[in-house]
């Protein structure tokens, strides 16, 4: 009998039902995993960022301990110089890119024979800093001419130039911000601190912008809706914005604190819904026009920007900051102090 039972016994397996349960419970660990998987990657990408400024912030120090100032944001010629150098790559010695900043003429332009002679295949313009670019940028890659053939490469990290005036040449007046054309701030002329003012903040890059609208207003928009109808002119593109690192023009390397972080400026173009950046006539494009600019400081990291003071510190600024407050932290000579935001 009991030969006859044991030959009944069989092992028993997992039900249709049971093993559904299973993939179940699985599928819901994972779907509450992955989101805090992605957070701790987005945390460490904004740590990243935030280190980017923080060796900015050490170069630009290092430089006005070289030079007794810090840069210019460009030096501006009005018109006879038709690439100008931006403050950035008058820093690229300061980063430990001596390979790079060695074999730069910054006599002549970026895209002068000499300077793509000396960066074959492309030239200067396409080399990639790795300090200038954001880990959380998606779109890190070298931006192509009409032929397809690479002709600059992208920044995320702009300087502060301003509210709304970037630089008026007939009088050489300009934003009142950490940087500006032609002109060389020392620390005393930071009449409310290195601390209270900032000198760089993030900007996306292959921002939509328009650049060279002459009429536009000459005082800044009330609200982000009245850029559309009121501010928007010249030459228009969907993705050229904040893409050439070693353009002097703001429109490429700097912000204005016109709105606050991350505001939407929106803009209709063939039924799509562009936010945009805006200048009038380009720095340097002629001895007579001044340079207005909404140019928004925009970031990947959800709420915030990452802004590197004139000290050198790093802080997040959020978006929801009171605008005055960004505004006040965008100005070098006036006499706020601004201690939380």
């Amino acid at each position: 009998m009991s030969v006859g039972r044991a030959s009944r016994q069989f092992h028993r397996g997992f039900t249709l039902v049971e093993l559904l349960v299973v993939i179940a419970i699985i599928g819901i660990l994972v779907g509450l995993l992955l989101p805090a998987v992605q957070a701790a990657r987005e945390a460490a990408r904004r740590m990243s960022c935030s280190n980017n400024l923080k060796q900015i912030g050490l170069a630009l120090h290092n430089y006005e301990s070289a030079m007794k100032s810090f840069p210019p944001s460009t030096i501006s010629l009005g018109g006879s110089a038709p690439q100008p150098w931006s403050a950035q790559a008058f820093l690229v010695p300061f980063l430990e890119g001596g390979n790079i900043s060695s074999r730069i003429d910054y006599s002549v332009g970026y895209h002068h024979g000499t300077n793509k002679s000396n960066f074959p295949p492309n030239g200067v313009a396409t080399i990639r800093v790795p300090v200038y670019m954001c880990p959380s940028e998606p779109n890190d890659r070298t931006r192509l001419d009409a032929n397809g053939v690479p002709e600059h490469y992208p920044i995320n990290y702009a300087l502060s130039m301003g509210l709304y005036l970037v630089y008026n040449p007939v009088n050489r007046s300009d934003g009142g911000a950490a940087f500006a054309p032609n002109r060389r701030n020392s620390v005393g002329g930071f009449v409310d601190g290195l601390s209270n003012t900032i000198g760089l903040s993030e900007v996306k890059a292959f921002t939509p912008r328009f650049h060279d609208f002459v009429a536009i207003p000459t005082v800044p928009p009330a609200t982000p809706m009245e850029v559309s109808s009121a501010y928007v002119g010249g030459a228009w593109s969907a993705n050229s914005g904040h893409t050439e690192w070693v353009c002097g023009r703001a429109i490429h390397t700097g912000f204005t604190t016109t709105f606050a972080p991350n505001t939407k400026v929106p803009h209709m173009v063939s039924n799509i819904l562009y936010d945009i950046d805006v200048t009038s006539s380009r720095e340097g494009r002629n001895q007579t026009d001044p340079t207005f600019g909404v140019i928004t400081s925009r970031s990947h990291h959800a709420g915030l920007v990452n802004a590197a003071f004139m000290d050198g510190s790093v802080r997040g600024i959020p978006s929801a900051i009171d605008l005055m407050t960004w505004r006040s932290l965008g100005s070098r000579a006036g006499t706020e102090v601004i201690n939380e935001f």
